[in-house]
């Protein structure tokens, strides 16, 4: 193999290391992005005016808080465990660029095409709870331990319903591949599997709530009784990895949601990424709003809310699409 074949784009390991360069690009220029529109869509929620004063309406804001962020001092307590409590963070973001590697964005805008993506993203998401076991355990907080504790309950009571709610698009689809899974449906919203199966996008919905740890299902960092639960002890870029992760998984989640459930990057007119991306920020959108709309649940209720109606339901949804799908439908 010389250079000039290396270098080209049909290589896999050029695609690859571009693909990445991209992602980690797309990932801190979306973070940015989402501080302001979190802080905005909250303050038109809760009749306040969000940030006014940085930049026009606050746009600069976010670049303030990453300044602030990176000139804080990185400090671990010490009685911390500092090979898990420095592992955590890291751990908590590394997942995301191995994630974003099989999401169908267009047809010619493959990074690695794979088969199996679908298996490939729910394999590493669930890296991000172990982040989180050790952060809590490496803290030596017991509101971090107690934080991580939670996240364990609630990513093993999600993930069940998540998974049969995904199976039953993929068993209707008759492939695990992202890309064949989006251009088997159509631009139109008829044509959709949200539509067609449109159990299956809800409980997928309140389960990608409940794995990104956002309200009303926050309970493993619920600020109001455990002081930010699991990463209490986190400053600075410590913080803010786990910050970045969290906005991440929301659009890993999303463009997951969009692929299986919205036509992936079918349109009306004109397919393309802008389809992708609309349908990914339309549902981002629906996450910062229910946040800032409903009160965090209890823990019981978040615990009673899967295992005694979700994963019922979507037993139920799978056995229907097996029916379904053996009929030939």
């Amino acid at each position: 193999m010389n250079l000039e074949q290396l270098l080209s784009l049909d290589h896999p390991l050029t695609r690859l290391v571009i693909g990445l360069l991209c992602i980690f690009a797309f990932v801190g220029l979306n973070g940015l992005v989402l501080v302001w529109v979190e802080r905005k869509v909250a303050g038109h929620c809760q009749l306040r005016p969000g940030p006014l004063h940085v930049g026009p309406h606050g746009l600069l804001q976010p670049l303030v808080d990453a300044v602030k962020l990176i000139g804080k001092q990185l400090v671990a307590p010490a009685g911390s465990d500092k090979i898990l409590y420095w592992t955590a963070p890291l751990l908590a973001f590394a997942p995301v660029t191995v994630c974003f590697l099989p999401l169908p964005w267009a047809p010619e805008l493959s990074m690695i095409p794979m088969n199996l993506g679908l298996v490939l993203i729910l394999a590493f998401s669930g890296l991000g709870v172990l982040s989180l076991i050790l952060a809590g355990w490496g803290s030596n907080n017991k509101w971090g331990l107690l934080g991580a504790a939670r996240s364990v309950a609630q990513s093993v009571a999600y993930e069940v319903p998540l998974l049969l709610s995904v199976m039953a698009v993929a068993i209707t689809a008759g492939s695990l591949d992202l890309y064949q899974i989006s251009a088997q449906q159509g631009g139109w919203p008829w044509q959709w599997y949200g539509v067609k199966n449109p159990l299956a996008f809800f409980i997928f919905l309140v389960c990608a709530v409940a794995e990104t740890n956002r309200a009303p299902f926050d309970l493993p960092e619920a600020e109001s009784e455990l002081t930010a639960g699991f990463h209490t002890e986190y400053s600075g870029m410590g913080f803010g990895l786990f910050f970045l992760a969290e906005y991440a998984n929301m659009i890993i989640v999303s463009g997951v949601a969009a692929a299986l459930f919205l036509g992936g990057w079918q349109g009306p007119f004109l397919p393309g990424v802008w389809w992708f991306l609309v349908k990914i920020y339309c549902i981002l959108f629906f996450i910062i709003w229910l946040r800032w709309t409903y009160p965090r649940v209890r823990f019981d209720q978040l615990l009673n809310l899967s295992w005694k109606w979700l994963t019922p339901l979507a037993l139920l949804d799978l056995a229907l699409a097996v029916i379904v799908a053996g009929f030939g439908g």
